[in-house]
């Protein structure tokens, strides 16, 4: 977004700011390894869920797990682009910065991990042993 409109008022300014958004998914989409990877998961985990007839809530669970990874792994990006633009030769800030970010990332999936064998677990449990 230009400096000319951040002064401009209004649904056009608003609806330029979900086409800068689309623009920016469609990027780290396209081009992000780890997002391929999560997206990948998410489409394994909604159709596990949707085959064992999850109930309502944890769907409501799994979306909102699924949602903050996807968050968190944009956030990465952004910050890693951004320090990539302020250097391209080492430095150890830098690095800092990018590990950092990545382990916000690398924390959630952990839990969202934890979070799918809670989720999970009797089901699958229920299926192989009853």
């Amino acid at each position: 977004m230009g400096l000319s409109d951040r002064n401009q008022r209004g649904f056009r300014r608003l609806l330029r700011s979900f086409v800068f958004a689309a623009h920016g998914l469609k990027h780290v989409i396209k081009y992000e390894q780890n997002m391929q990877i999560h997206l990948i998961c998410s489409i394994v985990v909604f159709a596990v869920a949707w085959w064992l007839t999850l109930p309502l809530e944890h769907w409501l669970v799994l979306l909102l797990v699924i949602g903050g990874m996807f968050s968190l792994e944009i956030m990465n990006t952004a910050v890693e682009r951004t320090v990539d633009l302020y250097t391209e030769e080492f430095h150890p800030l830098a690095k800092r910065a990018k590990d950092v970010a990545a382990a916000a990332v690398f924390v959630y999936g952990v839990f969202a991990v934890i979070i799918g064998i809670l989720i999970f677990g009797p089901p699958f449990i229920q299926i192989l042993f009853y």
